[in-house]
């Protein structure tokens, strides 16, 4: 008798997992909604990192602008006065 109600049991449990399972369709959209949320988080990463590689050569661009007006400053005011 025990046996027969272990039995019984265990085979109600095994239904209730079934029934209460993910569907394939659920599991499908599972998938794809984390594999577009992996792709937008993979997409954020890369802007930030060319945001900052365009912002590291505007950066270089000014400091070379700044060096060359300064070495022309600097060459003008070595320069000696031109005799009349």
């Amino acid at each position: 008798m025990k046996k027969i109600i272990a039995s019984l049991i265990v085979f109600g449990f095994a239904i209730a997992m079934v029934a209460c399972g993910a569907k394939k369709d659920e599991a499908a959209a599972r998938a794809k909604a984390d594999s577009i949320a992996t792709a937008d988080s993979l997409a954020a990463v890369k802007f930030e990192a060319e945001a900052a590689a365009a912002a590291e050569l505007v950066a270089k661009a000014k400091a070379d602008s700044t060096m060359k007006a300064d070495s022309i400053a600097a060459a003008s005011a070595a320069k000696p006065a031109k005799k009349k």
